[in-house]
């Protein structure tokens, strides 16, 4: 899973949470952010700079859930992980037994991790940390390497309480496939709707 698509599969609000953090305590990787997401859709950052702070973010929560925005997204959530949430990955590479640099970046992670060791120490994690964090902090390790690692994806894919939507709600056996008859139709739509309001954007930027 790639970084917009984490954000793409978080609550709205959680990913508001994150934007509204670095707005608050990092105000330099907030203005980062926000220019990245301008610049990726053809806008001068002043154009989402004039909007009030709720709408910025709700802009911002819009655009960093798209592809050319997975750079942007990445770096956001890492930031948001190492400053705001220390403790949490912290605990994580201590439960691992991965050395790390006492904020919750560590360079020498093993190509193997223990699945016992794993799943005790994120069992122990839900229970001490919001479990939303804990997900996007899973998600976004994974991202690591370009192939993840193999225990963690089966303790997500074990875990519901580290899966989002329809995963999070229902063991696998007992889901039913979706209808995928009209997915095609809403995909066009929502693409279609994103243009139009790409191209209001751009002759509202322009026009100032």
């Amino acid at each position: 899973m790639k970084a917009n698509e984490i954000f793409a599969n978080m609550p709205e609000e959680s990913a508001a949470s994150v934007f509204q953090y670095l707005r608050d305590e990092e105000r330099a990787v907030y203005a980062a952010a926000l220019s990245g997401l301008a610049t990726n859709r053809k806008l001068r950052p002043v154009f989402v700079q004039k909007k009030p702070v709720a709408q910025q973010i709700a802009w911002m929560v819009k655009n960093v859930k798209l592809k050319a925005s997975k750079e942007v997204a990445e770096n956001v959530l890492q930031l948001w992980l190492i400053k705001g949430n220390t403790d949490m990955l912290t605990t994580f590479l201590d439960g691992m037994g991965i050395e790390h640099d006492g904020e919750g970046a560590a360079e020498d992670i093993p190509d193997e991790l223990d699945a016992k060791k794993l799943k005790s120490t994120v069992d122990q994690m839900l229970k001490d940390y919001d479990g939303e964090k804990v997900k996007i902090y899973l998600h976004t390790f994974q991202m690591q390497r370009p192939e993840g690692w193999q225990a963690i994806t089966d303790l997500i894919e074990s875990t519901p309480a580290l899966q989002w939507g329809e995963a999070a709600e229902a063991p696998a056996e007992e889901k039913k496939e979706a209808p995928k008859k009209k997915a095609p139709a809403k995909k066009a739509a929502a693409e279609k709707e994103d243009t139009a309001d790409d191209a209001a954007e751009a002759d509202a930027d322009a026009a100032e």
